[in-house]
């Protein structure tokens, strides 16, 4: 039996490498945001780690959390991993990762991601597209609008693609990332590529709504979600992910490593899917949880 530690296991993506791991027989330590953010509980916390799994990660900037903190947490993650002697680091970043994207969040994954290349540690990089699944936020919240209000807003003209991909299939890649000897970056979409027009129609369909689905300029689309936003008290869209969307960032070129369909998915959880709403700020900004994008 070996030891793993993973950052937030009991969050979204962390809790099905966990449960993977578990399952294995491997014994598993979970990482909080607070163990992050003190050194020697973060060393004492890594002591006799084979391998860690590192979902840290923040949606988007809010007050002191910035991405520069984000990242100034990553880089003392991995000096006290490799102090700890962790032997490899498996690494969740996001597709298209690149110093020169357009969106701030994209480019801090990429420093984040350049900062473990040059840790001297073994490492895989991990870069999935758009993660679903049970507890995720974009499809239920997506859902949960499209039951709710009597139309919805595509920003411009809705034909840019996405790909989506199940939190299993990440999790399967990334524990089989894990095992690798050589350092590794690999993306993970799933088997299905949509234009958004399309994904939105699949997610409408699944739980029978009678929106309206309309097409608006990218202000209006923004305007409307901070309208929403004000009744869930949450952030629902930014202008950053706009126009990750935009740009077609949302895909990957590579075969694809999932192999759950949304629509299957879809099927299955359409009952229960976007009956409450899943609050970012609560999850993430309201109270010191761990946090993982």
């Amino acid at each position: 039996m070996t030891t793993a530690s993973v950052t937030g296991a009991t969050s979204f993506t962390g809790r099905f490498i966990a449960t993977r791991l578990t399952e294995a027989g491997d014994e598993v330590r979970n990482l909080t945001r607070g163990d992050l953010a003190t050194p020697h509980r973060l060393a004492a916390a890594l002591d006799g780690t084979d391998t860690l799994y590192n979902t840290f990660w923040i949606r988007f900037e809010r007050g002191p959390i910035t991405y520069a903190w984000a990242i100034e947490r990553s880089r003392l993650l991995f000096e006290a991993a490799r102090r700890a002697g962790v032997r490899r680091i498996v690494h969740i970043s996001v597709i298209n990762a690149s110093h020169d994207a357009p969106t701030a969040y994209f480019r801090a994954k990429a420093v984040v991601e350049d900062a473990l290349r040059d840790s001297g540690i073994g490492h895989a990089i991990v870069r999935p597209t758009v993660t679903f699944g049970p507890g995720d936020i974009l499809i239920n919240n997506l859902a949960w609008t499209l039951r709710r209000m009597p139309a919805f807003g595509i920003p411009g003209d809705g034909r840019y693609p996405i790909q989506p991909v199940h939190v299993e299939d990440v999790a399967q890649q990334a524990v089989r990332a894990g095992g690798m000897a050589e350092d590794v970056t690999l993306d993970v979409g799933g088997p299905d590529i949509f234009a958004f027009d399309e994904f939105v129609a699949l997610v409408r369909h699944a739980v029978g709504s009678r929106a309206l689905v309309v097409h608006l300029p990218v202000a209006a689309s923004l305007a409307a979600a901070r309208l929403i936003g004000l009744v869930v008290r949450d952030v629902v869209l930014t202008r950053h992910e706009v126009t990750e969307l935009q740009q077609r960032l949302m895909f990957s070129l590579q075969p694809p490593a999932g192999t759950i369909r949304l629509a299957d998915w879809l099927a299955a959880s359409a009952d229960s899917l976007g009956r409450r709403w899943a609050n970012e700020l609560d999850r993430h900004f309201r109270q010191p949880l761990e946090v993982d994008r």
